[in-house]
């Protein structure tokens, strides 16, 4: 399984688009108010949402609450990804 990763930015907040996708690769959807994504999913700010092959969602992440400046949290989340991939990830 290939592990995808895209940020999503919440409705009314589409000012920081150009800002925050400057630079970088990283794919950035924009939600919009027909399509409630952070509240279909439960998210707040800062969760990494784990979805299924089918994209629903499996778990959240809260990088506020897990700070990956400390290993043992960034070591959790790489395997709650690979666990979502199948265990098909390798490590970095």
């Amino acid at each position: 399984m290939t592990l995808q990763i895209a940020g999503i930015n919440p409705a009314g907040l589409e000012s920081g688009n150009s800002s925050i996708t400057a630079g970088r690769d990283l794919p950035w959807l924009q939600e919009t108010a027909t399509d409630d994504v952070w509240g279909d999913w439960a998210v707040t700010y800062r969760d990494v949402v784990i979805l299924n092959e089918a994209n629903e969602r499996i778990e959240a992440y809260n990088l506020t609450v897990h700070d990956l400046a400390i290993p043992t949290n960034k070591e959790t989340l790489k395997a709650k990804l690979r666990e979502a991939a199948g265990g098909s990830l390798t490590a970095e």
